[in-house]
């Protein structure tokens, strides 16, 4: 039978150098600062918008993570599973250094991170449009260094290996991995916007008098545990000096398995390629981070980098919805014409493009302030603007990705098609960053505070 080619459907939006077909992101990264990582995020970007890796995402999200809870001989062992799909994708960011790219200078003797913070911003934006769901570990181990700074030793011992631009997947104890991802394990069943009230506990092991090297013990829950495979995991605990942080290793010193258990994978509207369990701690062993009680203290820095990132991302699902809208209207005919030329075709391309290219403008902005530490008025600017660029960015992107599906009429409904995954990731970050009013909330004690 002749092979006949489909009549009036557009091509897969595969093979595309997501950067270079983005001009307002390149002249955002020029503008803000990071005209020195044009070349890399040229190359970045090819690779992200490539087809292999575009097959990567979508198989990462048809075969989702599994947890296995026991072994054949009824051992616990609380594994992820994931498919070699995800592993290639996190290859792939953590080559460019998505996962620590905030702190590179460390690595160096900068002493100023000058541009890193916006050449990042740009990679986790094309990081997202490649797949959105394997950025959370990327973006958390990326925002765990601020709070581990706060303990020389945990830094000296761990940062380095953080900074390390290689993927280790393996199950072992930190001493013996090539580099560390870190996940945040803050939320509880109750709300995690409500810090005060955590119900996991943290009770010393051995005598104060002793230095405390065996750290203490954790008893409790968290309800939203993302990326759990992860080396080790922050975690907010009550303890004897007040609401604390404290770093807990997957596997212990001695080689064996922390006290931590996983319940159940949740089962998400989005992040299909990103495992996300409830955990519960059974005296599982961790050790203080920063000041006891200070644990707002102690992880601001860290879920400022959160939210931050948590505009950009969204940022890149919207992207990515306006480019295959765009990109299917040019080849989508209609009596005869490109849909893109309709009159009221053009307005709504238009639209959308206008507002991701206003949020592309916005979020790279946001990222120079960060690139500032010792600038007062711009500390001043990322800490009122950081839950300002969140809730806009975040609100307004499931509408948006709404009309490109439109835009590609039932295609865009269709699974074949990758609006319906950037439709159910796209609440996802109004969600883990805060509710609109928890930002809100957030906008007016920053103008408390420093009028």
């Amino acid at each position: 039978m002749e092979r006949r080619t489909p009549a009036n459907q557009s091509e897969p939006f595969d093979d595309v150098n997501l950067f270079v077909a983005d001009q307002a992101l390149q002249a955002a990264v020029i503008r803000e600062g990071a005209a020195f990582a044009v070349s890399a995020l040229e190359a970045f970007g090819a690779e992200a918008g490539s087809a292999e890796m575009q097959r990567h995402a979508r198989r990462a999200n048809t075969h989702p993570p599994s947890l296995e809870t026991h072994d054949p001989r009824g051992e616990r062992v609380d594994r992820i599973v994931v498919d070699e799909s995800y592993h290639a994708l996190m290859r792939t960011s953590m080559a460019v250094g998505l996962h620590a790219r905030s702190f590179s200078h460390l690595a160096g003797s900068e002493t100023v991170a000058t541009g890193t913070n916006v050449a990042r911003a740009a990679g986790v934006i094309l990081a997202s449009q490649m797949e959105p769901g394997h950025v959370a570990p990327l973006s958390m181990t990326n925002a765990s260094i601020a709070a581990l700074l706060n303990d020389a030793g945990m830094a000296q011992t761990m940062v380095p290996k953080i900074l390390e631009p290689h993927y280790d997947p393996r199950l072992r104890h930190m001493s013996e991995k090539a580099s560390l991802t870190v996940s945040l394990a803050l939320s509880e069943r109750h709300g995690v916007s409500d810090l005060a009230s955590a119900r996991t506990r943290a009770e010393r092991i051995g005598d104060e008098s002793e230095g405390n090297a065996d750290g203490y013990r954790l008893n409790g829950e968290k309800w939203f545990l993302s990326a759990p495979m992860s080396d080790a995991f922050l975690v907010l605990a009550e303890a004897p000096g007040g609401l604390s942080c404290f770093m807990m290793p997957r596997v212990l010193p001695d080689g064996e398995m922390n006290g931590i258990q996983f319940n159940r994978l949740k089962p998400t509207l989005g992040h299909h390629a990103l495992a996300v369990v409830d955990a519960v701690f059974d005296d599982a062993q961790a050790w203080p981070v920063g000041e006891a009680g200070a644990a707002r203290t102690t992880l601001a820095d860290t879920l400022a980098l959160m939210r931050l990132d948590g505009a950009l991302v969204t940022l890149g699902l919207m992207r990515r919805a306006v480019s295959e809208a765009i990109h299917h209207a040019r080849q989508r005919r209609i009596g005869g014409a490109p849909l893109v030329g309709q009159p009221l075709a053009a307005q709504v391309l238009a639209d959308m493009a206008l507002h991701t290219e206003a949020a592309t403008a916005l979020t790279l902005r946001l990222a120079r302030a960060f690139d500032q530490p010792d600038d007062e008025q711009e500390r001043a600017w990322a800490r009122l603007m950081t839950p300002v660029t969140a809730y806009w960015v975040c609100k307004s992107a499931p509408h948006l990705i709404a009309e490109a599906m439109e835009c590609l009429g039932g295609n865009g409904f269709a699974e074949d098609f990758p609006l319906a995954t950037l439709y159910r990731e796209a609440p996802a970050h109004a969600l883990w960053q805060g509710g609109g009013n928890i930002l809100a909330l957030d906008v007016m004690q920053v103008l408390q505070r420093d009028p």
